[in-house]
């Protein structure tokens, strides 16, 4: 059986189970860049303050992008923050003042992205479902580069 968009409607509820994964992940994510905006201190402060407001902008266009396709593949995106810490793998990070600490909690949020994005790659490749299947490729290759361009930041 198929749904509207003609995905087999098995593949798409699982689909949806991982992209409401993907996007709990994803409201942690875009409020702990949020948390490190406002916080950061020291030498580091302007440089990283707008880098942290450049990814929280991005998050918060992933987190519409990957709703809405849940709602595509005829799902219900989670959207209560109940929800979002009980299923999201990213945890809540509070008081972080220090540069090079906010720096290491992004890289870490985003390898924990990456990976759930790969799985969903996927799903979505077996699933003949190509919206789901370039929208992740763009944020594997969005997020591959941000993750060079941060490390290389570290040192």
């Amino acid at each position: 059986m198929k749904n509207l968009i003609g995905i087999d409607k098995e593949k798409a509820e699982k689909l949806s189970t991982e992209l409401n994964n993907l996007l709990a992940n994803y409201q942690l994510f875009y409020q702990n860049l949020r948390g490190l905006h406002w916080n950061i201190k020291g030498k580091e402060f302007f440089e990283l303050h707008l880098k942290f407001e450049e990814l929280y902008n991005d998050a918060i266009l992933k987190v519409d992008e990957i709703a809405e396709r849940v709602l595509t593949l005829e799902g219900e995106p989670l959207h209560t923050f109940s929800d979002y810490l009980e299923t999201a793998e990213i945890k809540e990070e509070k008081g972080i003042t220090v540069g090079q600490q906010g720096v290491e909690i992004v890289v870490k949020n985003f390898s924990t992205l990456i990976q759930k994005e790969r799985v969903i790659l996927s799903l979505a490749a077996d699933a003949d479902d190509e919206g789901t299947v370039s929208l992740m490729s763009d944020y594997i290759s969005q997020t591959e580069k941000t993750l060079w361009m941060l490390s290389s930041y570290l040192g």
